[in-house]
């Protein structure tokens, strides 16, 4: 695993924003093609079998929480918890999901966590690195089967008539999600795409209705379940009027609270970390970590007697202590990072990673994208 330093393709931003990539450029700088990472073939072979087994114990983790009915133990409301556990026996429509690994491109990766319920840069990920490497390595290949496997798996989707697409009003949702809905077209699907916003209740009928007033039966949503079982209208889903993607027992697996779960089953799994709901029971340094918290806010690194620390809006719902495994750095003198590998799961399968870098140990939503490539 090698970071070169390279000279951006010209015009690269038009490319892209014909590609539907239109937040290239977010907070300044998000895709940066001043470097690349490259990897040889048998890192991506690491790579992809610490994916599938990473799912696969996931998975099974899931299996146990429901077993055992530890839903207190994720802060998910009470009311939400046989509609979580129906959705898991019914083996309710999974699209797609992605881990967080720290890997410098030896030993074992270790996962961090597995976004499982609304992952972004998928764009990126799928489209345009993909475009990237054609342009500047031609010969090369790359860890990226995603756009063929997320229509593979949207043809699993035994689902009729419309299926509606939303999210909240932000650039980046809204392209990751009109990436989304173009891979159910091409599967087949009649679709169409709104705001969260925008979703309504028809109480005469009981029915989940668009801005049309025309009834949604499968809905994608790029919301976060959290959010969504906790909106003025949510016991309206108890009723289960329509078909969700991602379904309700993805709950479980996009929560902090599933990491100590995984090390209860897995105990010194090469590719899982020490993680409890107690500190004192992690020897050395560690990472205090919100059950519910996206795009790094309110991380506390405890390292070598520092403590780093981000903002945010979470926390209420308590906290999990992960045994501390810092990202690689990479150094040209120029611009330092902090690595993270997103190692993206569609359906069962491992499906390819996408590159974040951060000038801090910890990863958020300005962490820039960096494009990657292996040669055998």
């Amino acid at each position: 695993m090698i970071r070169e330093s390279l000279t951006p393709r010209t015009a690269w931003q038009r490319q892209f924003e014909d590609l539907g990539f239109s937040y290239h450029s977010i907070d300044g700088l998000y895709w940066d093609e001043r470097y690349a990472y490259r990897f040889t073939a048998d890192q991506i072979d690491i790579l992809e079998q610490a994916t599938i087994d990473l799912h696969q114990m996931s998975l099974q983790a899931v299996e146990h929480v429901i077993r055992h009915g530890q839903f207190e133990r994720f802060a998910i409301p009470q009311s939400f918890w046989s509609y979580v556990e129906e959705s898991w026996r019914e083996k309710e429509f999974s699209l797609f999901g992605r881990f967080d690994l720290s890997w410098n491109g030896t030993g074992a990766p270790k996962m961090l966590e597995y976004n499982a319920d609304t992952p972004t840069g998928l764009v990126e990920s799928s489209v345009a690195q993909w475009y990237w490497m054609q342009d500047v390595y031609p010969n090369a290949d790359q860890f990226n089967s995603l756009h063929e496997k997320l229509i593979d798996q949207w043809k699993k989707f035994d689902a009729k008539g419309v299926v509606h697409f939303v999210c909240a009003d932000s650039e980046e949702d809204v392209g990751n999600l009109s990436y989304l809905r173009d891979t159910a077209i091409q599967a087949g699907f009649a679709t169409k795409q709104m705001s969260i916003n925008e979703l309504g209740w028809d109480e005469a009928n009981a029915e989940l209705v668009d801005d049309n007033d025309v009834k949604i039966d499968n809905l994608f949503k790029l919301y976060p379940w959290e959010w969504l079982c906790r909106e003025q209208f949510s016991s309206h889903l108890l009723s289960r009027p329509a078909r969700i993607v991602e379904p309700a027992w993805k709950m479980l697996l996009s929560n902090k609270a599933i990491l100590p779960v995984l090390w209860e089953l897995f105990p010194d799994h090469p590719n899982l970390l020490p993680a409890y709901t107690e500190a004192w029971r992690i020897s050395g340094n560690f990472v205090k970590k919100p059950l519910l918290s996206r795009e790094g806010e309110n991380i506390s690194i405890y390292a070598d007697g520092n403590v780093i620390h981000t903002e945010g809006e979470y926390g209420q719902e308590g906290f999990i202590y992960q045994a501390y495994a810092p990202q690689p750095k990479f150094d040209d003198g120029i611009t330092p990072a902090y690595t993270s590998i997103g190692s993206w799961v569609v359906g069962d399968e491992a499906a390819g990673i996408g590159i974040r870098e951060d000038e801090t140990l910890i990863t958020k939503d300005t962490s820039r994208f960096i494009p990657h490539y292996f040669v055998d």
